[in-house]
Parts: structure tokens; sequence; C-alpha cells
């Protein structure tokens, strides 16, 4: 696919990285050139020095045959204007722009063709703050993703020695705990020289300590499962009700706000460093949100303010090096869990496996959003695992037995790449392709299937996917592909 990227700053960088090792033909617009010759030095992909709504240099980008522009410069504006450009000048499909303000929907009449002619919208903040949300409601868990209209979630969680899961095999896991609904579709465990390794899982894969586990499962038995691989038999979930946000950023703001709005009782403390901000905050925030200026690296303050009784601690400032030493005191003076915003993915790599519970990335929120306008196929949702070395991939059937190869096939005939587990099957959901089955399955709630080797795959089927390596997708996506005919 040919795309263009409006904006080398930390959003373009990022966006650059993942979609340039799909084999991607990417060119990277911007004004500032020490941004450009840093692309290059790193990554396979051409940089145009210049203005993304000037037209002259969207040609030279080769924006004629461009298949997707993302627009992801500082400044709304400028996003907008240049996917305006980009539909009226040079017909690019699908234009994708990042704005900040929380005031422009896509499906505005503004953002249609005759407005500024923009498909979809990306927040990087409002990705955070969701993919934050999740957190704090799975507290056990290391991140969540939903799937198939939020009826699936695939969550990863660190099996702790004593959890009635630990120790298990993951058949074992099925006979003693048959009440559990959920997949077990990867396992990545610790090893003392170098990084976590994933593990290839089937029924005889033992779950040992400290090992990180994804599970695939409906939403409503999440919180259930993640305890049996988080707590001791007997020990109650762990719920979050205390709260403190260290850093005035915008995903700070937007956090705060967000969860003084969904009346469950939180008891939320902002902490930043800049008095004027503090002012603006207090008077912008709800009453419920208590604003306190300070260091986030000041101890006394944390404390005064009972550190030891925070059930999650959440660095969000705009400053990488400020949010890791600010989680690790946190940790240390008694947090229960702590999380730490890192724009600089090197840093994140480094956090990872210390004691702090999660090293969270912009771009591991976000980049999701975007895959699924690059990917082929019908693909509904895509999320990035494993600071993007792995990826989970919600994939619907499409066509019939002539025109597919997978409708009306069973599971275990599938030619799938080697470790790519089908996780689960949600059938039943509206056909947004065909309204009359739509308006049928709308009268039916939708069915979650964990599929064994006999089941027999439908047109219209969500499929969740977990693909331990990028370089599978390809594979994938051609395998679920309708065509003309196939025999």
């Amino acid at each position: 696919m040919k795309i263009i990227i409006l904006g080398a700053g930390r959003v373009g960088y990022s966006v650059a990285e993942s979609l340039v090792s799909e084999r991607n033909d990417i060119t990277v617009i911007d004004t500032n050139a020490q941004r450009l010759r840093e692309l290059q030095e790193r990554f396979d992909l051409r940089c145009v020095l210049g203005n993304g709504i000037d037209a002259k240099v969207l040609s030279e980008a080769g924006a004629r045959d461009t298949d997707l522009l993302i627009a992801c410069a500082a400044q709304d504006e400028t996003n907008l204007v240049c996917c305006k450009i980009a539909h009226m000048l040079y017909n690019i499909p699908t234009r994708i722009a990042r704005v900040r303000s929380s005031g422009f929907e896509v499906e505005q009449p503004l953002m249609g063709p005759e407005g500024f002619a923009v498909d979809a919208i990306i927040c990087p903040e409002a990705s955070l703050t969701r993919y934050i949300s999740k957190l704090i409601e799975f507290p056990a868990s290391l991140q969540v993703r939903s799937f198939a209209g939020g009826r699936a979630c695939l969550a990863s969680v660190r099996a702790r020695l004593g959890a009635q899961g630990t120790g298990l095999t993951i058949e074992a896991l099925r006979t003693h705990i048959p009440q559990l609904h959920l997949r077990v579709v990867a396992i990545y465990r610790r090893f003392a020289d170098g990084p976590d390794r994933f593990v290839r899982c089937d029924g005889r894969t033992r779950i040992e300590p400290g090992d990180e586990v994804f599970v695939i499962a409906g939403r409503e038995h999440l919180k259930e499962i993640l305890k049996v691989f988080y707590n001791a038999p007997g020990m109650p979930a762990r719920v979050v009700r205390r709260i403190m946000i260290a850093g005035g950023s915008l995903v700070g703001q937007r956090l705060a706000q967000e969860l003084a709005s969904e009346a469950k009782g939180f008891q939320i403390k902002l902490l930043e460093s800049n008095a004027q901000l503090c002012q603006t905050l207090a008077a912008q925030l709800p009453p419920e949100v208590l604003v306190l200026h300070g260091s986030l690296g000041d101890e006394d303050l944390l404390m005064e303010e009972h550190i030891e009784d925070i059930d999650f601690f959440l660095a969000l400032g705009d400053d990488d090096e400020n949010n890791i030493m600010a989680s690790l005191l946190a940790k240390r003076l008694g947090a229960r869990r702590v999380l730490a915003l890192i724009n600089q993915r090197s840093y994140a790599d480094l956090m990872h496996g210390t004691q702090i519970d999660i090293a969270l990335t912009p771009s591991q929120a976000m980049l999701g959003e975007l895959l699924a306008y690059v990917r082929k196929g019908d693909v509904q949702a895509v999320h990035s695992l494993r600071r993007g070395v792995a990826e989970a991939l919600e994939l619907v059937v499409r066509g019939d037995k002539k025109t597919s190869r997978v409708v009306g096939r069973e599971v275990g005939s599938l030619r799938l790449p080697e470790d790519v587990h089908i996780g689960l099957i949600v059938r039943g959901l509206p056909d947004e392709l065909a309204e009359t089955q739509a308006d049928e399955a709308a009268q039916h709630e939708p069915e979650v299937i964990f599929p064994r080797s006999d089941t027999v795959l439908q047109s219209n089927d969500h499929v969740v996917f977990f693909l331990p390596h990028k370089r599978l997708v390809a594979e994938v996506e051609q395998l679920f592909r309708v065509g003309a005919t196939f025999f």
C-alpha cells in the first residue's frame, strides 16, 4: 500500500515505524529537516521537506497514486486542510486526520466530502484515555483489548505463585476449572539471560509463575478469569477505588474528567508541578478531583497524601524521565500498582520487567485504529501487542463456499501459519453489508464460540486471531480473502 504520512513528530514517527515494517511504500512530509534525516537513517522510506497543505509538496510526495493519507502534524488545522486538498486535488481514497480538539466527530457534516473530507479521526489522547480506563476496570491485567463491538476481550496477566491457574497445564486448566470460558492463546516467559520469549501453546504447556499469559474471553467473564491467574484461592479480586494521576497533561486531564463522570466512587487526586496549570485544572475539573500542587518526585508530599493507600498510580506527564522516576518512587512507597506513560519506545523496553507494572507508549493505544485501514480484507479491529511485535486481529468471514477458502470449512482443516491461534468466534452480529440479515440478526443475541477442530465457519462470523509475529498477518489475510471462485 502507498501511504503518505504528514508529520514526523512522536505520532508520525511511531506510525511510520509500524507501517514500514509491513513493506508499505511510505513517504513522510515535514517542515523539520532534522526529523526527516533521522527517519531516513533508520527506516526504508522516502521523505519530503515542506508544508503538507502545499499542493506542490503533496504532488512531490506522490499524492496522485497514493492509497492512504495519515495527517498527524502538530496542528489540527493543518491536518484537516491537508485532508481536504488530498480529496479535492488528488482524490486519495482514504484520509485520516489527527485531531486533538474534542469538538470534532467524524459523523459531523463538517467532516464529510463537502467539508474537510476526513474518513477517520484519530486522537492519541482519547485513545490513551480509553486504554487506561480498561486497565482500571480490570486492574489485574497488563493490557486489555476489545473485539466484536466490546463483546470479546483479549487480556494479558502476569501469572502469580499461589494462584489457582498457575502451575497447571492448559489441558489441566480446562479440566480443573471447567466453568472458565476462555482460550489461552499465548505465553511469554521470563528468562534470566534475556527478555521474555514466546512459548508455543498446546494442551501440555504449563503456566509458570511470572509468565505473561494472553487469554481471550467474553467481556462478562474476564474479571473472574484474570483472578484465576492473579489471586490466591479465597482472595477477592482487586478493585480500584483510590487513584493518583501524576501530571496535568492532556491525557491526565481527560482521564480525570472521564473517571469523575463515571460515578463509580473513585477517589481521584491529580498532582501537577506548574502552579498556574493547577489553578486552571482546579477550575475546569469536577469537584470530585482533588488537584495538588507539587513535584511528581516529592517524597514528603506523596507520604502526606497516603501513597500507600493508592490502588493505581498513573504517571502521565509529558516528560518520560519524570514519569519513570515518579512511578518507581510511588511503588517503593507502597502504591499497589503503577503505570508510567513513556513516549520513547527504547525507554519503555528498558522498563519492562522492573518494578513499574505497566510501561505504556502512546503508539500502543493508537496504532490499532490506524492498522485497520491498512489491512487487506474485511478487518474490523487490529491491536498491536508486545511493543509492536505481535498482533491481535478481528476478521469477518465473507463470501460462500464458491468464493471463500474458509466458509463451510472446519477450523481444524484451515491451513493457518504455525503458532497462529483462533481465539474465539462471535456469530450472529449484524451484517453491515446486508440490511435484511442485519434485521434478522438483531433479533438474536450474538453467540461467543470457542472453536474446536470440528467447528465450521459461516459467513459473517467474526474471527479473532492472535499472531505472535506481524509477518504472519499477510498469510492470514490471504486465506480469508474472497475471490471470484475457489475450488
